[in-house]
């Protein structure tokens, strides 16, 4: 074993407030675990503004900003752990960058706001101070999007509508495939479905293609 093989071993039995101090210090190797262990946890965050009608790989993309600014401003002195820090950040950047691809746009995706947000749930007075919006005005916008997925599931087979669980759960299309004996294709099909609907509930008039 290589002496950066040894050091990455060593460096994934650490915890995430332990290797995001190192990644602040300037280690790479710490940098990229805890990237890779929030990866599936960007994609769920991001999953239900796709659905809305913003663009996937776009929306990962912000995510991954968050997540970084996450990785080098965690302060290890504050109460919250690395991953609600990170968690927030990560929300914070999408909820900024759909609002700000929405201002020109007849789109309620300027307010939609992911389902089960523990943080968006006018609980919290650190997203209210990062965003600087209305607590009330985002529980309107979030329980408005709230009733049109209820309403969308309402509209799936039992096969999409175990496919949006898991969606929604982060897994990426071979994961999902794995999970209900599929091919990856029926299950991007699905996926792609279910997108549609969603888009005709949210975005009426406007259908979101892709």
């Amino acid at each position: 074993m290589s002496i950066s093989e040894a050091r990455l071993t060593a460096y994934e039995a650490l915890s995430d407030e332990e290797l995001s101090a190192l990644a602040r210090q300037g280690s790479r190797d710490a940098e990229e675990i805890l990237v890779k262990r929030y990866t599936r946890l960007v994609r769920q965050l991001s999953r239900p503004y796709y659905l809305a009608g913003g663009d996937s790989d776009d929306l990962i993309q912000e995510g991954m900003i968050g997540l970084m600014c996450g990785v080098r401003e965690y302060d290890e002195e504050k109460p919250a752990s690395f991953r609600t820090f990170a968690e927030i950040c990560i929300r914070n950047r999408l909820y900024s960058a759909v609002r700000a691809a929405a201002r020109d746009k007849h789109t309620p995706l300027n307010q939609s706001v992911p389902l089960e947000i523990p943080f968006f749930d006018g609980q919290s007075p650190m997203f209210g101070a990062m965003a600087g919006e209305n607590p009330e005005d985002l529980i309107i916008g979030r329980e408005g999007v709230q009733d049109a997925l209820s309403d969308v599931r309402k509209q799936l087979s039992d096969f999409e509508a175990k496919i949006l669980g898991y969606y929604l759960d982060g897994l990426t299309i071979r994961e999902m495939a794995k999970a209900v004996s599929r091919s990856p294709k029926s299950v991007d099909n699905a996926v792609q479905r279910i997108r549609r609907k969603a888009a005709r509930q949210l975005n009426p008039g406007d259908l979101s293609k892709g």
